[in-house]
């Protein structure tokens, strides 16, 4: 048992400064599935550790993506960690050979949780969402659904489930962004607004949205620069402005 301040600083450099260097890095399978399966911000490190042992050492996981499911609350697009938990979370999603239940469940929950996001996490989760739908055409009955939304009485998506088959995500609508479309950030509204248009096949580069924070976006709206729109005025006629007001029979505005 190490203490949960040792346990992040090992498992933030352990990719990149300790794996590559060992003999026999499937020694560390023990230590990262254990680590995997604490939670919370643990969870998230030991991300990077569990990648390159299931790409380069065959270590196979069979509850891999239940896991990663569970690991989608809240507090996810708000953690310090979160560049690295989505750039993961995109290579761990990005095979065709995913079923299709399993693909629409994160982005059922993602979109869920995008509702209390804060811009700067919705300017990457859209996009992160749109090259899913890219991904697996399957599971764009999700935007496509004849009726969509209205014709529900209640989301059969049940979100308290912690198993992706039995979540009924691919049964369920995207009402979730179709409702920030009308967010009070216009680059929010304007980047839920794609899903109303066919989507490319090229996906959207989020490399370069990982990382962006809440003082990026406000110091790219101050220097935007102003511009003057013209106003149509009627001018003022009598006290009041009205046109036929019996106050201007007995006052002047001179």
């Amino acid at each position: 048992q190490l203490p949960t301040g040792l346990y992040k600083k090992v498992l933030v450099i352990l990719h990149d400064s300790v794996l590559p260097y060992m003999n026999e890095p499937t020694l560390m399978m023990d230590f990262l599935t254990v680590a995997y399966g604490i939670g919370g911000a643990i969870s998230l490190l030991a991300l990077n550790g569990l990648f390159i042992l299931i790409h380069q050492h065959n270590l196979e996981y069979p509850d891999f993506y239940k896991k990663l499911y569970s690991l989608l609350d809240p507090s996810i697009y708000h953690v310090k960690y979160r560049a690295r938990f989505f750039h993961l979370t995109d290579l761990f999603l990005s095979s065709s050979h995913l079923p299709a239940y399993l693909v629409a469940a994160f982005i059922k929950r993602l979109s869920r949780l995008a509702l209390t996001a804060p811009p700067e996490a919705l300017l990457m989760i859209i996009p992160f969402i749109c090259n899913l739908f890219r991904r697996h055409p399957a599971c764009r009955v999700l935007v496509h659904r004849p009726g969509g939304p209205a014709d529900m009485s209640e989301d059969p998506y049940v979100m308290e489930e912690k198993e992706p088959s039995k979540s009924r995500a691919l049964e369920s609508s995207l009402w979730e962004i179709q409702s920030l479309q009308n967010h009070y950030h216009p680059d929010v509204a304007k980047a839920a607004a794609v899903l109303n248009q066919f989507l490319s096949e090229m996906e959207d580069d989020i490399s370069g949205l990982l990382e962006l924070s809440a003082y990026e976006l406000f110091d790219k709206e101050v220097k935007k620069k102003a511009v003057d729109v013209p106003l149509e005025f009627e001018q003022v006629r009598g006290l009041f402005g009205k046109k036929n007001d019996i106050f201007a029979e007995h006052f002047s505005l001179d």
